[in-house]
Order: C-alpha cells, then sequence, then structure tokens
C-alpha cells in the first residue's frame, strides 16, 4: 500500500516562474533603473516640487507635472500601491519678492495723478539708464535680448513722445511702453529707503499666481495632491529644523544669516549626490541663493565659497519673520526638506521634481534633510522629469518666449496634450511643436474611430439574449485572442520598465491594427465580446493614464468633456432609436435627390450630416449602396475635427497656390534665362562679325544696293 505522501507527490505541481517583470524606476540617485521596494509594504510616501507662483503657468510646469500625474496614477491604478502624495507651493522667494514690490510700487506711481508729466519723462529717461546699466553688467545672451527690447521699447517711446496730443496721452504712451523698465527703476529706488512693506503685499501675489497655477492643473486633469503644504505656513517648523542642523554642527550664524556647511557635512555625509561632478559650481550655488542676493555680500558672510543660506536676513522692503538670528525668511532649499518632512517623516519613498532642479536645489535638499536627521538616506528614490524645448529650441522665462499652459489649452485639448507627453519618456526631452502635436492628433483619432468602430459592432449584442452573445471561438478569434495576449505582456513589460509609456502606445496601435483587420475581414463571423474585452482593456489603459477626466467600468473609448459629461450616462441608448430613424429618413431622401439629381436637396442632406448632427454629437458616415453608419462622439471633438480638418483644407489651398506661383516663377525664370541666352549668343555672333570686317575689310559683304545693281546688270545681259 502506498504512503498517502506518495500518493499525493503527483497529484499538483509548482508551475515554474516564467518572467521576473517587477517594477523598477529611473533612479537619479544611481542612473540607472532599480528595482521599486517601497518601506513600508503596499504604502507609497511620495513628495514632489511644486510651483513657485510669481508668473502664469508654462508648459515647463506642464512638462513636469502631467508627466509624475501619469507616473503616479500608474503606481496607483496599474500597480495598485497605496500612495501618499504631498506637494509644496513656494510662497517665500526673491523671485515672488521682487515681483510684488515691482507691482505694487508701479500700481501707485501710475495711480498718482499729482505726478506732473515732466516728472514722468524724467523718471522714464532715469528708468533707461539704470536698464542701460544692469545690461553693460549681464553676461547672459538670453537676458540681454530681453534687455535690448526693453531698452529699444522705451526709446521709442520717449522719441515719439510729441505725437501725443496732450498729458494724459503721453502719460498712458509712457506707461504702456516703459512699464517694466519703470518697474525695475521704482524698485531699485526703494531699496534705497527705510519704508517697510506689509507682507500682504507678498502674499496676495503668491495665492493669486497659486489659484491659477491649481485652475490650469485642473484644466490639465492632473490628480491634486493629498496634502498641500505652503513656506508661509511652515516658518516656525524651518526655524526649529534649522536650530536642529546648527545643534548637530553643521550650520552656522553669520551676520543674522544662517548658512550650511557643505565642507564640513561633506567629512561626515555625502554631499552633491546627484550632480558629485557640480559640487563646486559657484554659479548655480549662487542662483539658487536668489536674484535679491548679492555674492559680494555673501562671500564676506560664508565660511567656505560653497556654503549656502538656510536663513536670510531680510532688507528694507523685504518679508520678515521672527527667528533667533534676528528679523529674516527661509532660504529656498530648507523649505522643501522642512515640509516634506513634516508630512512623511525621516524617510520617504519616491521625490520627484524638474531636472533643472537636480542641482543644488534638490543636492542641498538632501544634504539638509540628512545633517538634520545625521543620516544618509532621507529618499530612496529621486525621480526627475526631463526638459522641455519649443520647436526645438530652449525655452526661457527670461526672455518670455514661453507658452503658457492656457495658450496651449487654446490650440489643443489637454487629451491631446496628454497624448504628446504619453508618447515622450517621462524623464527625457520632450519637443512641444506642432509636428509634434501632428503625431498626438493623429494617434487620438486612431483611438476614437476604433471605438467608434467597436461600438458600433457592440449595439447588436443589446438585442441578443444573454446566451445567444457567446459564439464559439473559431480559428480566427483564437489568433486575435493570442495576439491580444501577447500584446498585454509586452505592455505589462513596458510599465515594469520605468514605465515605459511610448512602448505601450506602441503596443495599444499594434492592438488596434490587429482588429481592426480582425473587423474588416470578410467571410467570417465576428466575435463581438473578443471586441469589447480588447476595447475594454484599452479603455482602462487610457484611463489610468488620465486621457478620461471620469469614466465608469461599463464604459468604452473616450468620454465627453464638460458639461456633456455630466449628461453622458447611457446617451447612446437613449438617442439610438431617434437617431436610428433619422438616419434612415436622411437616407431615403439622399438616394431620391441622386435618383433625380437635385443638388439643393443634397447640399441639405450634408449640411445636416456636417454642421448640423454634430453639435449634438453625432457623426454620419455615409456609405454607397448601404445605411449610413451612427457613431456617437464628444461634440468638442467633432468640433476640433471640423476646424483641423478646414485647417487642412486651407493649408492645401495654400500650398496648391504657392506651388502654382513657384512653378509659374520657375517657367518665367527660364524664360528669362532663355533669353538671356538668346541675347548672349546674339551679341557673340556680333563681336565675331565686328572682329572679321576688322580683320579683312576688303571682304565686307556687300551692300544691299551693290547687290541690286549687280541683279539688274545680269538680268540685261540675258542671264535670266
Amino acid at each position: 500500500m502506498c504512503s498517502t505522501a506518495k500518493q499525493n507527490s503527483g497529484l499538483w505541481k509548482c508551475p515554474e516562474v516564467t518572467s521576473d517583470a517587477q517594477l523598477r524606476l529611473y533612479n537619479s540617485f544611481t542612473k540607472k533603473k532599480e528595482l521599486f521596494v517601497p518601506i513600508n509594504g503596499n504604502e507609497v510616501r511620495w513628495y514632489t516640487c511644486g510651483p513657485t507662483v510669481y508668473d502664469t503657468s508654462h508648459m515647463g510646469h506642464a512638462r513636469t507635472y502631467i508627466s509624475f500625474d501619469i507616473v503616479r496614477r500608474v503606481i496607483s491604478d496599474y500597480f495598485g500601491y497605496d500612495v501618499l502624495y504631498c506637494m509644496n507651493v513656494t510662497d517665500i522667494d526673491d523671485k515672488i519678492i521682487k515681483r510684488a514690490r515691482e507691482r505694487y510700487l508701479l500700481k501707485k506711481y501710475m495711480e498718482d495723478s499729482s505726478i506732473p508729466i515732466n516728472k514722468v519723462v524724467e523718471d522714464c529717461q532715469q528708468a533707461l539708464t539704470h536698464v542701460k546699466e544692469i545690461r553693460s553688467r549681464e553676461n547672459d545672451k538670453d537676458k540681454q535680448t530681453m534687455y535690448d527690447k526693453q531698452i529699444s521699447s522705451v526709446e521709442n517711446a520717449l522719441q515719439n513722445l510729441h505725437l501725443s496730443s496732450d498729458d494724459e496721452m503721453k502719460r498712458k504712451k509712457l506707461f504702456d511702453d516703459c512699464r517694466d523698465n519703470l518697474a525695475t527703476y521704482l524698485d531699485f529706488n526703494h531699496s534705497h529707503t527705510t519704508n517697510p512693506l506689509e507682507n500682504e503685499v507678498f502674499l496676495d501675489l503668491a495665492r493669486h499666481y497659486e489659484s491659477e497655477f491649481h485652475s490650469d492643473m485642473s484644466s490639465l486633469n492632473i490628480l491634486p495632491a493629498h496634502v498641500l503644504t505652503r513656506v508661509s505656513e511652515y516658518v516656525p517648523e524651518i526655524v526649529k529644523f534649522i536650530e536642529k542642523i546648527i545643534s548637530n554642527g553643521y550650520a552656522y550664524e553669520s551676520n543674522s544669516s544662517v548658512y550650511f556647511d557643505t565642507i564640513k557635512f561633506h567629512k561626515q555625509h555625502s554631499y552633491a549626490k546627484l550632480e558629485p561632478d557640480r559640487m563646486g559650481d559657484i554659479a548655480a550655488l549662487s542662483e539658487g541663493e536668489g536674484a535679491l542676493t548679492t555674492s559680494e555680500n555673501t562671500t564676506k558672510e560664508k565660511k567656505n565659497d560653497c556654503d549656502f543660506v538656510l536663513w536670510k536676513k531680510s532688507k528694507t522692503g523685504e518679508p520678515v519673520w521672527q527667528s533667533p538670528w534676528g528679523l529674516g525668511r527661509p532660504g529656498w532649499h530648507i523649505e522643501c526638506s522642512v515640509m516634506a518632512s513634516a508630512v512623511l517623516g525621516p524617510q520617504f519613498d519616491i521625490h520627484t521634481g524638474g531636472i533643472d532642479l537636480k542641482f543644488p536645489h534638490h543636492d542641498n535638499e538632501i544634504a539638509q534633510s540628512e545633517a538634520y536627521f545625521d543620516s544618509d538616506s532621507w529618499v530612496n528614490y529621486f525621480l526627475h522629469s526631463g526638459h522641455l524645448t519649443i520647436a526645438g529650441c530652449k525655452m526661457s522665462k527670461s526672455l518670455k518666449n514661453f507658452v503658457t499652459i492656457q495658450q496651449a489649452l487654446e490650440k489643443y485639448s489637454s487629451r491631446q496634450i496628454r497624448l504628446l507627453f504619453l508618447l515622450h519618456s517621462w524623464s527625457s526631452t520632450l519637443d512641444y511643436s506642432d509636428h509634434g502635436m501632428e503625431k498626438a492628433l493623429t494617434y487620438e483619432k486612431m483611438l476614437t474611430e476604433f471605438f467608434l468602430n467597436i461600438k458600433t459592432h457592440l449595439r447588436s449584442l443589446k438585442q441578443l439574449n444573454h446566451s445567444s452573445a457567446y459564439t464559439k471561438f473559431e480559428e480566427h478569434d483564437l489568433t486575435l485572442n493570442e495576439r491580444f495576449s501577447t500584446i498585454k505582456k509586452q505592455i505589462h513589460i513596458a510599465l515594469c520598465d520605468s514605465i515605459d509609456t511610448p512602448t505601450v502606445m506602441e503596443n495599444i496601435r499594434q492592438l488596434i491594427s490587429a482588429a481592426n483587420i480582425y473587423m474588416n475581414s470578410t467571410n467570417i463571423t465576428i466575435n463581438r465580446l473578443l471586441l469589447r474585452n480588447i476595447a475594454a482593456y484599452i479603455t482602462r489603459l487610457i484611463n489610468i493614464f488620465g486621457l478620461n477626466s471620469t469614466s465608469s467600468t461599463d464604459d468604452i473609448g473616450f468620454t465627453r468633456s464638460g458639461e456633456q459629461q455630466a449628461s453622458a450616462v447611457n446617451v447612446e441608448d437613449i438617442a439610438m432609436p431617434y437617431v436610428e430613424q433619422f438616419a434612415k429618413f436622411r437616407d431615403a431622401v439622399r438616394t431620391e435627390a441622386i435618383t433625380i439629381k437635385n443638388k439643393e436637396i443634397l447640399t441639405l442632406c450634408d449640411h445636416v450630416r456636417n454642421e448640423i448632427l454634430p453639435e449634438l454629437g453625432v457623426r454620419l458616415e455615409d456609405r454607397a449602396g448601404s445605411a449610413a453608419t451612427i457613431k456617437f462622439c464628444d461634440p468638442e471633438v467633432l468640433k476640433r475635427e471640423r476646424e483641423q480638418a478646414l485647417l487642412v483644407e486651407k493649408s492645401k489651398q495654400e500650398e496648391k497656390e504657392r506651388r502654382k506661383l513657384e512653378q509659374q516663377a520657375a517657367k518665367d525664370e527660364k524664360e528669362r534665362k532663355k533669353l538671356e541666352q538668346q541675347k548672349a549668343k546674339d551679341e557673340k555672333e556680333a563681336k565675331k562679325t565686328a572682329a572679321k570686317e576688322k580683320k579683312n575689310p576688303d571682304t565686307k559683304e556687300p551692300s544691299q544696293s551693290a547687290t541690286n545693281d549687280a541683279v539688274t546688270g545680269a538680268t540685261a545681259n540675258g542671264d535670266s
């Protein structure tokens, strides 16, 4: 008799592990993809550097926040991690102070009607001189160009001032053209006074742009942070944090400011972990100290050139907070260290931000935090989004040549912009251009058409009972299903590979191509449930990527935008019977109009199809010899398609006209060259003849009269 163990040994065998696909993230610490292992099981604690709110958000911000919104959604919704996402808002910063002060002083100046026009002219002239001095000290070519434009604008305004009819017109002209220069000059003058400004002057500007930022993020369908921290709300915590760093021996007070001792820290830990080669980059370190900090003053206060400020002694006209070292404000780098640690603790999983913040900001963040906790591991994974270029060129805020988020959204939808980002790696350079957006638009159209075709096939499922909806898997069904299974595996591998969305998008394209070939095949029975499974899978991915604002588990494809979204529940089920009857009626009218050759009725049929129904979210596609296909779409998508089609047609006509002009120009040029060649040939022949006559004067050809006499003589002699 066999033992129980022997009997059971052949009943089940553990399958071999055939895939080791696990999530890996490109870590800036090691500059390679590392296995992602959270500190606390399934929980992920995540901090991202938020905006410095002193101006309108631009596409550089979108590069970072859309990219990490995609990464966050994948980590949370695909891999199933429980994410706590914290973002800061920097509302105390030199840029905010300078911008707020300039605007406040300029506003007061412009509202003071008691200032005579002669004084305004004099101040504008002084402002021009002041900006020219700044320009002479500037080494950055982009900023030089910016100042040159400002100087030219002011000079033109002053030269043409006599053209304005009265003092009020002159005042308006000067304020319009000299605004930037005058604001800079007024701020410079105020810095030499003892007139204080309330903190609210600076915080009001920050609140305005913070509100604008959140609105832009919502328009881009970026998930809000779970926790939002503002620097102005954490000043007491910042002071205590700095005190602890001093007590640990890594910072020192100097002239009422506090500096981080990089040399002493580096002896015990490691400074500049992200960019060790830039450890002595004084220019970058100086820029990180802020626009209102002069290197001449700080150099005297620092022990080492590489030391950076933790607490700044405030000067006249700057916001102030109490501290053990006197009135001042936090340095830029310390702010993130304190807020991240306050919310996420002494060690957390992920820190994200733009690549331009890598050094010195993020390296200084790491150093400060490790100095505070006296540890060597504050954050485990540092992720940096790639650069953004505009049509291949660097985007520079100093030049004001950036594209704001609102400007981009006036031209493209948030979905189209996000598609552009998905077609590029989150960590590589992304070029925002018309050419790049054309690829995104093409991809969106492919998805839209696929979902519409799927829905057309699925409508018949609703007419079947539950049992008859299931059909036998034939060979062609098995082939498509196998392709579907293979692509799902490839997509999983790509998402594990540091969330490689370009590869995912290419695999989705291949899956759609395979499904389209299947749907267009003749002499086969379409398995609609298989198509629904494929469409549902792709819909799940686009939901995870944030291409839909809201959706239910039963939805297929893109959801509607704006107000349409709220009323989109079962809209197709409700409207379809009515639209079908209308489409049949239109088909009958159109067929009769074709038969009797009535162009007016055909034009009306086209108008209903092209203009009326799209506004209601219905697309009719006429097909020769069969009923028109009905597809429900987002009216906004149809509107954009129509506008883009008109633009394409206009572009084609312009291109056709351009080629026509080029052909005519080429023809004219050919004729001109032909005439020139003939002229040159004639001149050459004339020169040859003249040279020949000069060399042999006796062989000169007879004149016409001599020839006539010879002929006459010959006739008289009877030769005729």
